[in-house]
């Protein structure tokens, strides 16, 4: 142990262990040091794919995962990110090749707010009418994963099995030759109570202008 360690500890700090979610086998993501449990809640950290499954391929694809429950020595964490290196994706890009992509948020089957965004390559030069056909592809398939699928099996899709891709490339290389389709970022915006109550939010604001139209 350093000294920069041994003295933090005098001080009355402690380490945590930062624990992963079940969906990813409650592995250890690392520690952070605290003199309360409360001022661990909160914090992030972030690792790659490949830290968890051993695959150095999965190296590229980041993960970002959030304290939101403290125990004994523990930090359990939920995911709230993924997010591929901008490394990868310049390595990606071809001149004379398009790159096209989207932002779309959505509702899981269990109302967890997130917004994917997939990005397609092709392998030469789309004109406008195939990237905006390739595009409603993307858009459709998000949407479609999301209505059938928890938040947890929209993860597994999404971010960890490749699923999504792979079916929006199944179907977008029809409209023009495809090199490559990723989920370059998936971000959780809004949990189930989150969403509950800015559409509450919403519900009494309508009412208040209806109120005011009738006076």
């Amino acid at each position: 142990m350093s000294e920069r360690q041994v003295s933090k500890q005098k001080r009355g700090k402690r380490w945590y262990t930062l624990i992963a979610p079940e969906q990813f086998d409650r592995q250890e993501l690392g520690e952070t040091m605290a003199d309360e449990p409360e001022k661990v809640d909160g914090r992030t950290i972030e690792v790659t794919l490949g830290d968890l499954t051993g695959d150095q391929g999965a190296n590229n694809t980041k993960l970002t995962f959030k304290v939101n429950d403290v125990a004994s020595d523990s930090a359990y964490t939920e995911f709230v990110k993924h997010e591929l290196a901008r490394d990868y994706l310049r390595s990606l890009v071809r001149r004379g090749a398009s790159k096209i992509s989207a932002s779309i948020t959505v509702l899981t089957k269990d109302d967890y707010r997130v917004q994917i965004q997939p990005v397609a390559f092709t392998t030469k030069k789309a004109d406008r009418s195939q990237e905006q056909a390739i595009r409603r592809v993307m858009i459709d398939f998000v949407e479609d994963a999301a209505e059938d699928r928890t938040f947890e099996e929209l993860v597994d899709s999404a971010v960890v099995g490749g699923n999504l891709s792979s079916a929006i490339y199944g179907e977008a290389k029809t409209i023009y030759p495809l090199r490559r389709v990723e989920v370059q970022k998936f971000t959780l915006e809004a949990r189930p109570e989150e969403v509950a109550a800015e559409e509450e939010a919403a519900v009494d604001v309508d009412e208040e202008d209806v109120a005011v139209d009738d006076a």
